[in-house]
């Protein structure tokens, strides 16, 4: 499309005042290109076929047109958004509510599957005039009638390959056969398969094509990063990650539902205000953990690629690629899901020593190149937390009225000879709560330092064995020093219900262990292994020589090596019998993201 001039602000495009002022309201200063080459032909009444990446605005691309040109008088449906999943049908739904704050009675309804029915047939008998809804649940409504298309306006196909993908392509075809002809239509899409280019040659219009270049397909903005990690290390490494970086809120990604289910039980078990986001939830489930986001009422959510499909909340200021996906395509989604419509943002990507071909993949697909970083240290940790001590004291000493507390602190210094300075410390020792702050003389963790290629057959692999299935296995936790790890034997498991945070919660409440500083837990069906700091060998053992977990007794001394290869060797064979102490052949399977969730 040609331009005698190119504008640089909404107002430049020719939307009307009460929805520039909605945009200004929510923090938008500028169109993306998206929103600059889509609005104009959209407002003329052209059909428009939009190729873009998730992440570029076109949400509003199309959905500001849509409100400019709606008659609010009728009170009939003359704009349908097909999406093809529920959440993001959920999430068109609310940017269309947030720009049309500004304008009287524009009624706006989601439609879709998993929902009962009968509110949706309310709303649609009380007149709707934007529907956005999923195939299926569209369907359903046209053929009982409860959705009538007689006024249409506009239809918008948004994320077609993703719905020719699920297999939905047919169930759109049948749909567009039942909109009026004289309609206009605008599909969106990331890339351009033969299937979606005929359906745009047999639906749209003389349409107008803008394709956004390959260079845009990351959000710009974004701070792209990369951790080579082995597998079995990757808990300890975010979880010093979320300790020493400060983000306001965070999307984990994982490959599966169990494996997102287990993160966040392993994560909440460390202390971490934490959510998981999966298939297996229900609909209200979910939508309950995305507006606890949206709130600030939890700011981790560990979730799967469907189940986060279509998020834009501006509180995401961090994706973190738990699991590698496995194409280029799902990398662009997920971290789209932050610094979104020009807003900043970052995204880290684990990566283990086999999954080095995908990291270059992604690397040629997006025309980046990521910023390799190593794991913050338990100084950086430490350095965080008196960083946000001291912010929280400053703050006090700006916002609130301390009169109060300066005449308490002379008296104390009067009456028992005190120093100012030895008062305010006890003050600030009270304030931050039982745990004291954290000393940079702790033991640390020490890390793997993963190879960035495959090693030949019979190479050494340093302090790293890798098994059958390619994944790392731990070396034996070594007590050589003030630094390392040594591994414990629980005799209850699985089998009795036990999880990785009644570990974490039992070692930290009956021996005073920072929850954090608790490493790896492989949880098998008849026992349990858990490595700690070596520092703490003797007062766990001491302290925890009677524990309790799930109600019942449970023992714990120093794990030998005999134990530790036989888990490894016998990882995937049952259990035959209830193992007294340390069983030489246990059913391994390895608490981590990706395996089996502890049954309850």
């Amino acid at each position: 499309m040609t331009q005698s001039a190119t504008p640089s602000t909404f107002s430049d495009l020719g939307l009307s005042a009460p929805i520039i002022a909605a945009l200004v309201e929510v923090g938008y200063e500028a169109p993306t290109p998206i929103q600059l080459r889509t609005i104009p032909p959209l407002l003329a009444g052209r059909d428009v076929i939009g190729q873009a990446q998730t992440g570029t605005g076109k949400t509003a691309a199309f959905a500001l047109p849509i409100l400019e040109r709606l008659d609010r008088q009728r009170a009939e449906t003359q704009a349908l958004v097909l999406t093809p999943t529920r959440e993001l049908a959920i999430q068109v739904a609310e940017a269309v509510h947030v720009y049309a704050r500004k304008l009287e009675t524009v009624r706006v309804l989601p439609v879709y599957g998993g929902q009962s029915i009968q509110p949706q047939l309310k709303r649609l008998s009380g007149g709707v005039h934007v529907v956005i809804g999923t195939p299926g649940r569209l369907m359903d409504h046209l053929r009982r009638g409860s959705l009538a298309l007689d006024a249409l306006r506009t239809l918008v196909l948004d994320e077609a390959d993703e719905m020719l993908r699920m297999g939905f392509i047919d169930d759109v075809e049948w749909i567009l056969a039942q909109a009026p002809a004289e309609r206009q239509t605008a599909l969106f899409s990331a890339t351009m398969p033969e299937e979606i280019k005929r359906i745009a040659s047999r639906y749209l219009r003389d349409p107008v094509t803008i394709h956004i270049s390959h260079a845009t397909r990351t959000v710009a903005g974004v701070e792209q990063r990369y951790l080579q990690i082995a597998e079995r290390q990757k808990l300890d490494a975010l979880t010093r990650i979320l300790d020493a970086e400060a983000a306001t809120g965070t999307l984990v990604f994982v490959r599966t539902k169990t494996g997102a289910a287990e993160l966040a039980d392993r994560l909440a078990a460390r202390g971490f205000t934490v959510e998981p986001l999966h298939g297996d939830m229900s609909q209200a489930q979910r939508e309950t953990v995305v507006r606890r986001l949206r709130a600030g009422q939890v700011d981790l959510v560990v979730a799967t690629d469907v189940a986060a499909r279509g998020l834009d909340i501006e509180r995401v200021g961090r994706v973190v690629n738990y699991d590698v996906p496995y194409d280029p395509e799902s990398y662009v989604h997920r971290i789209g899901r932050t610094g979104r419509a020009g807003r900043g943002g970052s995204a880290l990507l684990f990566v283990t020593p086999r999954e080095q071909r995908l990291l270059r993949e992604i690397e040629r697909y997006t025309g980046q190149r990521m910023t390799p970083m190593t794991v913050p240290t338990a100084a950086d940790i430490a350095a965080r937390r008196v960083a946000i001590l001291k912010e929280a004291l400053v703050k006090t000493i700006a916002d609130e009225n301390l009169e109060l507390y300066l005449t308490l602190v002379e008296e104390l210094a009067e009456e028992g000879g005190l120093e100012m300075t030895e008062i305010a410390a006890a003050a600030a020792r009270l304030a931050h709560g039982e745990k004291p702050l954290p000393s940079t003389s702790e033991p640390d963790v020490v890390f793997d330092e993963p190879r960035a290629r495959e090693p030949r057959d019979g190479e050494p692999r340093g302090r790293e064995r890798r098994g059958r299935d390619g994944e790392g296995k731990r070396p034996r936790a070594r007590d050589t020093g003030d630094g390392d790890m040594v591994r414990l034997f629980i005799d209850a498991g699985r089998a009795a219900g036990v999880r990785p945070n009644d570990i974490v919660g039992a070692i930290a409440n009956e021996a005073d262990v920072p929850g954090r500083a608790i490493g790896a837990i492989d949880i098998y069906d008849r026992f349990t292994f858990v490595e700690i700091p070596a520092a703490y060998r003797d007062q766990v053992l001491d302290r925890m020589a009677r524990t309790e977990l799930r109600g019942r007794p449970a023992r714990i001394k120093l794990a030998t090596p005999a134990a530790d290869d036989a888990g490894a060797r016998r990882e995937r064979r049952p259990a035959r019998a209830e193992p007294r102490g340390e069983p030489r052949t246990p059913a391994r399977r390895r608490a981590r993201p990706t395996g089996p969730r502890p049954r309850r």
